[in-house]
């Protein structure tokens, strides 16, 4: 089978794009042809596909006049329409899998997909079709639903794009151009959420969605030697240094109980972990980490702490510290309570409270070996059961099959 896979970024920036190369590379050790589509960035893996990728346009960084001439090509990226074309007609795939899409290259690649008679699956990774800032967080980074029934005005008038009245705009015409022009429900045949949170959550704002969709969590290489389950001596935060993770939260607290805390990645609040660690010496910033320097990081602390403050879906954080037998401590939030069972694989807090998140610390902390080890085997066991590359690879397969048999 030939396989489109399209995201845009052909580098991993976040999790999405983490789980795109993931299920690419799944899909050739399957013997399957993978053929790839995204936007032409300085950091991009190689790829002999590259030359039908698109210019990248950084809009955060430009002027204010060019943020204006860019902002055509946000909503309908003519060139991804004609390099998509190219693609599509020279190496014939049977099947499109997007990832991330809107943006960087528009819903040009609906029309091009439909047009080419190829049938679309969509694994969604955010909630950019439901709510125009794809997170559900306003201005001030609280939840907020009130684009429910598809009025995505309000995006503008709470400035939802980080404050932002021009991005929120846009963000806000984007919404109006899946609602009246190109909507993702006319075009993609299928949908899988990687969360039962985010499928349910999109049937409660449109029904249509439970036509055509199913829960399939990401995945990652469980297959890894398992790791000790000794009870490691600091606690770890990885991933994007940013407030809708909750890490405020989580420096607040770990000022305050002396935490030995580390914390790997990089983002808008990279400047405050720092400061944090300066003037707190149990408080330890790695950077941005990845490959085998973080797997050895993951390897060696005694809890993961996953301290979201917004609709989390399916984190990748969880996931490949489940693979190494490492517990979670995650917010009651999202996707979170699925994968973070109370007592057996990790403990859950309300989301945003210092209070109960001081007491899910202290109850790690307070744990025996035995209790520890007991924690650490649920973990690897609940991996192998929901996240394992196989158990993935068979249930993709049938979502193709039943897309393909469709069309």
């Amino acid at each position: 089978m030939r396989v489109l896979q399209i995201n845009k970024y052909h580098f991993i920036k976040g999790g999405a794009d983490r789980v795109y190369f993931n299920t690419g590379n799944l899909l050739a050790e399957n013997k399957h042809e993978v053929i790839y589509f995204s936007t032409d960035h300085p950091d991009n893996a190689e790829s002999s596909y590259s030359e039908f990728f698109v210019p990248y346009s950084d809009n955060r960084q430009a002027g204010f006049f060019q943020k204006i001439s860019n902002a055509g090509t946000y909503l309908n990226n003519r060139t991804a329409y004609q390099n998509l074309n190219r693609l599509v007609k020279k190496h014939k795939p049977d099947i499109a899998h997007l990832h991330l899409f809107y943006g960087g290259l528009s819903s040009s690649v609906l029309r091009s997909l439909k047009e080419n008679n190829i049938p679309i699956v969509q694994s969604v990774h955010d909630y950019r079709l439901l709510c125009p800032a794809n997170a559900f967080l306003d201005s001030k980074n609280r939840i907020c639903e009130k684009c429910r029934n598809r009025s995505y005005y309000q995006c503008t008038l709470k400035r939802c794009s980080d404050g932002d009245l021009f991005y929120s705009s846009i963000l806000t015409l984007e919404g109006y151009q899946r609602k009246y022009f190109i909507d993702p429900l006319d075009y993609i045949d299928h949908f899988i959420f990687v969360s039962k949170f985010s499928q349910e959550k999109h049937i409660e704002f449109d029904n249509r969605y439970s036509m055509k969709s199913s829960h399939l969590y990401n995945f990652t290489d469980v297959r890894k030697e398992k790791t000790t389950t000794d009870k490691g001596n600091h606690f770890l935060f990885f991933g994007r240094l940013s407030e809708e993770k909750g890490l405020l939260t989580l420096l607040n607290v770990a000022k305050k109980l002396k935490l030995n805390l580390k914390i790997a990645g990089t983002g808008p609040l990279e400047a405050e972990v720092m400061r944090s660690a300066a003037l707190n010496e149990n408080i330890e910033f790695m950077g941005y980490q990845s490959g085998n320097d973080l797997a050895k990081i993951i390897q060696s602390a005694s809890f993961i702490i996953v301290p979201s403050e917004w609709y989390e879906n399916n984190p990748m954080t969880v996931i490949e510290s489940y693979a190494y037998g490492i517990p979670v401590i995650g917010a009651r939030i999202g996707g979170i309570p699925e994968i973070v069972i109370e007592n057996k694989t990790g403990f859950l807090f309300e989301s945003r409270n210092e209070d109960d998140l001081t007491m899910a610390i202290e109850k790690a902390r307070r744990l025996s070996f035995a209790e520890y080890s007991n924690l650490s085997q649920n973990a690897r066991e609940f991996a192998e059961r929901n996240f394992s590359s196989g158990g993935h690879y068979q249930a993709l397969m049938e979502i193709y099959s039943k897309v393909l048999k469709n069309g």
